[in-house]
């Protein structure tokens, strides 16, 4: 697929390359979940309306150019094509729908995109399971940025309950924690001892990173076995909580003013 050169965009980006190539497809997936039963009548205009216009990535696809370089190229988006609603018996258990939507998580992760359209899916899981009424489950692909990146163009298509005019906020340190960070950041002392730090641990990092890739080989564990070709078995997905209050500690303890 060659460039047309009156519709270039941006570069992809190396990592971007990287996570879409012919030997690797990465993505990201987020499941939403829906207190009561989904109505997916208004999706295509929702994604139309606060969905497509985030960020032009999500109206581009990866076109290759003469010498080999990737480039972004905007298109005509058929949401329609990106809306997958899965059909399952009616009348099971929660527990049974809990099954299906793992094992349709698992299967949709394994699925490449098409590279002639933009590179997401929403897919609409409209049966009651043991945590929801419904699930909305996005797929996006890792070259359209990162987890944090794609968590707040997502985040920012919802509006809150109290006042649909703004969007969903976390709750944040109080004032005196924000003062006492600022504080502490603007001190010689911190910033001296922060650029060492950094350096010590960019260091170490480096060293780490070229011993256990040439000398030393990672131990077994739950979450690496070891095994050649791990990348492409079937996985299954499993669900950790955190309370806000956990995550308002967490960023004191870092010293984080804002995530």
């Amino acid at each position: 697929m060659e460039m047309d050169q009156q519709l270039i965009s941006e570069p992809v980006s190396p990592a971007g390359q990287y996570f879409n190539s012919s030997v690797l497809s990465i993505s990201i997936i987020n499941v939403w979940e829906a207190k009561e039963p989904i109505d997916d009548s208004q999706a295509v205009w929702q994604l139309r309306t606060y969905f497509l216009p985030i960020s032009p990535r999500f109206s581009s696809i990866m076109v290759v150019g003469k010498h080999g370089e990737k480039r972004w190229k905007r298109v005509q988006v058929i949401p329609e094509e990106h809306v997958k609603v899965p059909v399952f018996p009616t009348g099971l258990t929660p527990n049974l729908y809990d099954e299906h939507l793992e094992n349709y998580i698992s299967e949709i992760a394994m699925e490449p995109f098409p590279q002639s359209r933009p590179l997401w899916e929403i897919h609409i899981f409209k049966y009651p399971t043991s945590n929801a009424a419904g699930n909305w489950i996005f797929k996006l692909h890792h070259s359209l940025g990162d987890g944090f990146s794609l968590m707040g163009a997502l985040l920012s298509c919802l509006k809150r309950a109290d006042d649909p005019s703004l969007t969903p906020t976390l709750p944040c340190v109080g004032l005196n924690a924000r003062r006492n960070i600022e504080n502490q950041r603007n001190s010689i002392l911190s910033t001296v001892s922060k650029f060492f730090s950094l350096a010590s641990n960019t260091i170490s990092d480096i060293f780490e990173s070229i011993t256990k890739s040439t000398l030393i080989k990672d131990d077994q564990s739950p979450i690496w076995s070891g095994n050649d070709g791990v990348e492409f078995s079937p996985f299954t997905t499993t669900t950790i909580t955190f309370s806000l209050h956990d995550v308002k500690q967490i960023k004191l303890s870092l010293n984080v003013v804002r995530l």
